[in-house]
């Protein structure tokens, strides 16, 4: 038993020698520098000062947070009704299908990040294919509809983008349902939708639930789309972060930033971890 442990240790070190060296470390680097002051060339001066937190929650920054919470948030619940009907279509219906439908789902991240999102640049420019559609139906304007720098071309990128990340822990959770309880349900004379609603869907909530989380983290950090399909009336947390160490060089003010948004997403994830707690403790009882 000591043994089996030992060697169950041993195989955690590479991994945990990964996450100490490429986040724990940087993170808390990142944390140091966002407590410090800027010196006359721009390096810091460590410290405790709270000067960076305070001006990251000034008037002028706020609305880009509140932003980002909206657009992440609207993204996921867009995605969370797109995603459902097709994990089900594909977990009840898929038969012999079932692993080449998922395939197409996920077949889009083969692809580089960038040239998905510049593809969406092509289509929605103001010369691009959609563009010319309309022109070519009759629509005038130049361009007919302005696609582009639109809080909803960001959103619509964000689903496009995290689609698969709400579809798999879904489809995962319905592939485990019991069948068994659905066919009770229906020998006792429940219709198909009193059934979803009672068995299903409540027996599928950990996988949506998870891909509640897969979809709103990585949405709220998120900054190429709202850079490519966006403009500055829509810029996320990421961006304005990333304009802090790229233009401004500002590196103090974009740690803490930085560490704001990490603090939310840690947030989440321990919202998270206590739902799913909590109905382990439920089943258990």
């Amino acid at each position: 038993m000591r043994s089996g442990r030992a060697i169950f240790r041993v195989l955690l070190l590479p991994g945990t020698l990964w996450l100490a060296v490429l986040f724990v470390i940087p993170l808390g680097l990142v944390a140091a520098v966002s407590l410090a002051r800027t010196n006359i060339v721009g390096l810091p001066v460590y410290g405790l000062h709270l000067d960076n937190y305070k001006s990251a929650f000034q008037s002028y920054y706020l609305p880009v947070i509140f932003r980002t919470v909206e657009y992440a948030g609207a993204a996921t619940a867009i995605i969370g009704v797109l995603a459902y009907p097709t994990a089900y279509t594909i977990a009840r219906f898929g038969g012999r299908l079932k692993n080449a439908l998922i395939v197409l789902v996920i077949l889009p991240w083969f692809v580089d990040y960038l040239v998905r999102i510049y593809a969406w640049v092509v289509i929605l420019g103001d010369n691009g294919t959609l563009n010319g559609i309309l022109h070519g139906l009759g629509l005038r304007g130049s361009p007919p509809v302005q696609f582009l720098n639109r809080p909803w071309a960001v959103i619509g990128g964000l689903v496009y983008t995290y689609f698969p990340f709400m579809v798999l822990p879904v489809y995962a959770a319905l592939e485990q349902l019991d069948h068994q309880l659905i066919e009770a349900g229906r020998d006792l004379y429940a219709s198909g939708r009193r059934v979803f609603w009672h068995i299903t869907l409540p027996l599928s909530s950990p996988g949506i639930a998870a891909g509640i989380v897969l979809t709103f983290l990585p949405s709220l950090g998120d900054f190429a789309t709202a850079q490519l399909l966006g403009g500055p009336d829509t810029y996320m947390v990421g961006n304005l972060i990333a304009d802090q160490f790229s233009d401004v060089g500002d590196i103090t003010f974009g740690s803490a930033l930085t560490i704001v948004l990490m603090s939310v997403l840690l947030v989440v994830i321990l919202g998270y971890l206590w739902t799913g707690s909590r109905r382990a403790r439920a089943v258990r009882a």
